[in-house]
């Protein structure tokens, strides 16, 4: 059964860093484009990055272009999303997710898999 976990969520200061992870587990990972979304209260899930299993093709929404950087370690299957000058607007729930096509989707329902997400909190 496929498996994706997030970690390294957590209360951080506006201006400040965090890196979250994903760990995936019985899933060919290195064939597969792993994307990061995430869900304010009240919000529809938004597309924040995602990185391609062919190339490393690499694709950002604006709202965190030159903020968040997103990488992959097919070795240990796992993605990170680091995340700098924080906002407080980035404050939501982080999932990872992973889609086996080698397209990079921003639509949510494209991925097949999905983790349980881990809470990120900016204060401002």
């Amino acid at each position: 059964q496929v498996q994706l976990a997030e970690s390294g969520g957590g209360l951080v200061q506006a201006g400040g860093s965090l890196r979250v992870s994903c760990a995936a587990s019985e899933l060919t990972f290195s064939r597969y484009t792993m994307g990061w979304f995430r869900q304010a209260p009240g919000k529809e899930r938004e597309f924040v990055a995602a990185i391609s299993w062919t190339n490393g093709r690499i694709y950002y929404a604006d709202s965190v272009k030159g903020r968040f950087t997103i990488s992959r370690d097919n070795a240990k299957k796992t993605v990170y999303l680091q995340m700098n000058s924080l906002k407080a607007e980035d404050t939501a729930v982080y999932y990872c997710a992973a889609d086996a096509s080698s397209m990079i989707w921003t639509i949510p329902t494209k991925y097949e898999y999905w983790g349980q997400g881990t809470q990120v909190t900016v204060s401002s």
